[in-house]
């Protein structure tokens, strides 16, 4: 061969392997932002003093910079017009801190934009008084114009971050649009913590959010708002979804300091971030840390001190980057021009544990899929729709809840009871009975082909049969095959709890129609089958060819 030949032979090679799917050899990014959110006062209980909030700041403060830690510091109105704090934060090295908006509207802030107060007491937390929701479009300009001007008045900028349990899209839209920011931040998933749901979103990282609906992430560049919006409180993989089930209420399993199974245990916390860390990842992993001061610190000391000295000890091993919100804002705005593919994958759960889970997110759907057991359960499937409105868009809030929700396929948690677990599970017929598959621990495969978005295989080895199934998550479809030495009669199961509200429709072969808050949608079989079979089954999908391929 001379030495054009080889050449040429060269980049054949280089392009062949272009098309050929292969494991992620990239780095993935491991972001944590350390966000403390500050409110000026705690009406709802006596003992919570202005004072005692300062100091829960001062401490914050002392333990990041003792572990040379930045991060970001959130201001609701009435603390970014306390002197102590302007001080305070005034003093911090803009190099590596961030001072931003903390957008819960307190008394002062509704007044001094010419709006009659209706709260309980100066800070009422209610989604009708305390947040942008419960005021008309008109007013929330007004109120972010005040904020906006105070904030340069005394900072000399404006900010570039705002954070809020929820912020509606008119008034994301106008900070983007009149104030340049470039970050926000909304409440991890959610079902009636504190009068607030947020079900069905793109489970933590990042979204770009649809121009009509904040919760909601759109599809294409045109429909979006250019603000990454980032979801905060770092969510237990495994345990948060099912806390509180069969309750009105759903608990918290996360890494915030306060909570002493969670971001307050030793053990947790080491779990929570060799999991974050190690384990399989697409696009890049993130979470929250910090901890707003209404909890005080003897509330949150514990926790933060664990914390603070690991994540300063994985920043400089070059496991994780630890970044203001705007930093990563910026980060996201320039890597990706609309919502990337992300995942969140555990290997190993805690101590005594065998469960293992996977969360998959992309511009058009999520879904989550739990091994326990030795069995597997698709738990969660939601679908993404840019056109579908919030209803809070143009008229307030009348009542003191505020609800977001996407569009629905699987809903492991709503169509569940403590007694009946909700979820498409894999069954097979083995000599007349149908029974549940059984395997050991999957393998998740980070691919990627070409310069298109990354795939996340999977792999469960069977125990029930010898083979394997074989999942591909990608950006728009889940593909499931089997791979086993003997011809089986598989299929998928949903089964729910009895009463259970459904979004389902006709079933027609490749087609499941489905309605829900007023939108018709549906999802395609490009390989497979839809039917419902009864006997305990709301719906079943079974293979053509060996495979489903469902088309998000």
């Amino acid at each position: 061969m001379n030495g054009k030949q080889l050449i040429a032979w060269i980049c054949i090679c280089c392009m062949l392997s272009a098309f050929q799917p292969h494991e992620e050899k990239q780095d993935v990014p491991k972001i944590v932002n350390i966000v403390n959110f500050i409110r000026l006062l705690e009406p709802r209980d006596p003992k919570i003093t202005q004072d005692v909030l300062y100091q829960t700041v001062v401490k914050q403060v002392a333990i990041m910079r003792k572990n040379r830690l930045g991060g970001t510091f959130l201001l609701q109105y009435d603390a970014l017009m306390d002197k102590r704090y302007q001080a305070l934060l005034s003093s911090l090295n803009r190099d590596s801190f961030e001072i931003g908006a903390w957008w819960e509207l307190p008394q002062p802030l509704v007044e001094k934009a010419g709006i009659k107060w209706r709260g309980r007491y100066p800070w009422d937390w209610h989604a009708d008084v305390g947040f942008s929701t419960g005021y008309t479009p008109e007013q929330r300009e007004k109120l972010i114009d005040v904020y906006m001007n105070d904030f340069k008045n005394i900072f000399g900028y404006y900010p570039r971050s705002v954070g809020s349990w929820f912020i509606d899209a008119h008034s994301l839209q106008y900070m983007y649009e009149k104030y340049n920011i470039v970050a926000s931040s909304n409440c991890k998933d959610q079902y009636g913590t504190d009068g607030y749901t947020l079900w069905g979103g793109y489970w933590n990282q990042a979204y770009y959010p649809s121009k009509i609906n904040s919760y909601m992430p759109a599809q294409h560049e045109q429909n979006q708002i250019p603000v990454p919006i980032f979801r905060m409180l770092g969510s237990d993989p495994i345990r948060q979804y099912d806390m509180g089930l069969g309750s009105a209420r759903q608990g918290v399993i996360t890494l915030e300091p306060v909570y002493e199974f969670g971001g307050g245990s030793k053990d947790w916390v080491n779990w929570f971030f060799t999991t974050f860390t190690n384990d399989p990842s697409l696009g890049f992993n993130y979470t929250q840390a910090g901890q707003e001061n209404s909890f005080t610190w003897d509330g949150m000391s514990k926790g933060f001190e664990i914390q603070m000295p690991l994540i300063a000890r994985l920043r400089d091993e070059h496991k994780i980057r630890v970044e203001t919100m705007e930093a990563s804002g910026r980060w996201f705005r320039k890597k990706y021009k609309v919502t990337p593919v992300t995942s969140f994958s555990v290997d190993k759960d805690l101590e005594g544990s065998d469960l293992k889970t996977i969360w998959f997110n992309s511009r058009f759907y999520r879904i989550n899929i739990l091994w326990e057991h030795g069995t597997l359960r698709i738990r969660d499937v939601h679908l993404f729709n840019e056109n579908l409105p919030s209803v809070y868009e143009t008229q307030p809030v009348t009542e003191n809840e505020c609800r977001f929700f996407t569009l629905p396929f699987v809903d492991g948690y709503i169509w569940s009871k403590p007694e009946q677990l909700a979820g498409l599970r894999l069954k097979a017929v083995i000599d007349g009975k149908v029974i549940s598959l059984e395997g050991g621990d999957p393998k998740f495969i980070p691919r990627r082909r070409g310069t298109g978005p990354a795939t996340m295989h999977i792999s469960w080895p069977l125990q029930t049969v010898k083979g394997s199934v074989e999942i591909d998550l990608n950006e728009k479809n889940m593909e499931i095959k089997l791979k086993s030495n003997r011809a089986l009669n598989w299929f998928l199961d949903l089964n729910t709890s009895a009463g259970a509200q459904l979004p389902f429709g006709s079933v027609s072969g490749t087609t499941l129609d489905c309605n829900f808050e007023g939108m018709h949608y549906n999802i395609r079989a490009a390989k497979g089958s839809f039917s419902k079979p009864g006997n305990g089954s709301v719906l079943r999908i079974q293979p053509q060819s060996n495979s489903i391929n469902l088309i998000f």
